[in-house]
């Protein structure tokens, strides 16, 4: 399904009216997650899925927006004015047990702030080719949707394909995580694993006239709330109280240290700053019914130069990449040991022997994305109709470069490591 060498397509068609529920969801509450029926076909090659019926909505959190016109109008046959967004499919959202290769749902995304068309979809490529199997999947594909009763398919064109963190995420991955039956939350912004308010632990609550999104936000086993929180609270609880050996002793049974380690190591050299250890935000994390915690990562289009809330992402000291009141992290490196497995790790992504994050190896791997995507960037919204290599324009290192050796993200990364 998430083949980075092809580029597959994706058709959507509904009906007018439906398009016109969607425009009105949003103007109703832009946070909402109302779905709207449509016929879906992915083709690959000479393979075609079609599966009729499925759900699509919006996604984005300050990326939201509508897909065609300003608020109020309804869809303009004559003259559209369409707009890139995210959106979120589900293929049994009215049909029970559809699915496609596995997937019951699957996310679809606009490359905003990324004129160079890779950050994300080079990110969880970096995480599969390092063996950080908690890591979401992706790659791309273009986007085409038809309103019925028009005569013209919208091409959207290239897109990225997302994998979602969800109960099939879980259990895709069964012989890796230990089972299927755990709890899995998904982690807002202030998610520092510290305070232990319970407050801030629910289910989230997303109609059209209200919107409630808790810190730690349950993604299963929802009936089972209080005792759900009650596992978190005693993860954080023991995360902050023990110290030294009992730390190490309790860390090493509570969690997959060195898969840990091994995804901060992808994570800090790919400068993704809006992150735990930097911002409290943007990760999911599972633990097993043995309550084995595993970290999650989530949400990587503002990274490689996109830099905000630290000075630079490129030359951020990595031992000391966010603030020193999160914890998690900073209170593992303290251990001798794992300190040095967390630099050999980075060491290792930029060794240039491995096609991995050493300065060639990347740029020859985006120009390769390059050449399968280019001719396809024009699109009928009219918006990113180019490939551009700059950092997003709201960003504080505007000079970082991906294809060019003058200010080169990777190469001035790899040459800050310790």
């Amino acid at each position: 399904m998430f083949d980075i060498e092809a580029v597959p397509e994706i058709y959507i068609e509904t009906t007018t009216r439906e398009w016109n529920n969607l425009l009105s969801y949003f103007d109703q509450n832009p946070k909402n997650e109302e779905s709207i029926p449509c016929d879906f076909v992915f083709v690959k090659g000479e393979q075609r899925d079609t599966i009729l019926n499925i759900g699509m909505r919006l996604r984005g959190n300050t990326s939201r927006r509508r897909p065609e016109g300003k608020n109020g109008e309804k869809h303009n046959p004559v003259n559209p004015d369409w707009h890139h967004v995210h959106f979120g499919l589900n293929f049994k959202k009215y049909v029970k047990g559809q699915h496609l290769r596995n997937l019951e749902k699957l996310n679809l995304k606009w490359f905003k702030d990324d004129g160079v068309y890779a950050r994300e979809v080079y990110c969880y490529d970096l995480f599969e080719r390092f063996d950080v199997w908690t890591s979401p999947q992706s790659s791309y594909c273009r986007l085409f949707i038809k309103i019925k009763e028009d005569n013209k398919w919208i091409n959207y064109d290239v897109y990225q394909l997302v994998e979602p963190i969800d109960k099939e995420f879980v259990k895709n991955r069964i012989g890796k995580f230990n089972d299927s039956k755990g709890n899995l939350w998904k982690a807002n912004w202030g998610a520092d694993f510290v305070n232990t308010d319970r407050s801030r632990m629910g289910l989230e609550n997303v109609t059209l006239t209200q919107t409630y999104q808790p810190v730690y936000d349950l993604k299963t086993n929802e009936s089972n709330l209080e005792s759900a929180k009650n596992q978190l609270v005693n993860f954080i609880n023991n995360l902050n109280s023990k110290q030294g050996d009992e730390f190490k002793m309790w860390v090493e049974s509570a969690m997959d240290v060195p898969l840990f380690l091994k995804t901060y190591a992808v994570n800090v050299i790919c400068g993704m700053w809006d992150d735990y250890w930097n911002n409290t935000n943007n990760f999911y994390f599972y633990f097993d019914s043995n309550n084995k915690f595993y970290f999650i990562p989530y949400d990587y289009d503002n990274t490689l130069g996109t830099s905000l809330l630290m000075n630079d992402s490129g030359t951020q000291d990595v031992l000391n990449w966010g603030k020193s009141s999160n914890p998690l992290v900073r209170k593992i490196i303290s251990i001798p040991e794992y300190r040095t497995l967390y630099i050999n790790y980075l060491k290792e992504l930029n060794d240039p022997e491995k096609d991995l994050f050493y300065y060639t190896k990347s740029m020859d791997r985006i120009s390769k994305w390059h050449s399968m995507i280019r001719s396809y960037i024009s699109n009928d919204t009219g918006e990113d109709m180019k490939i551009v290599d700059v950092p997003a324009g709201w960003g504080n290192c505007p000079h970082y470069r991906l294809l060019s050796t003058t200010n080169n993200y990777f190469k001035v990364r790899g040459e800050n490591l310790p």
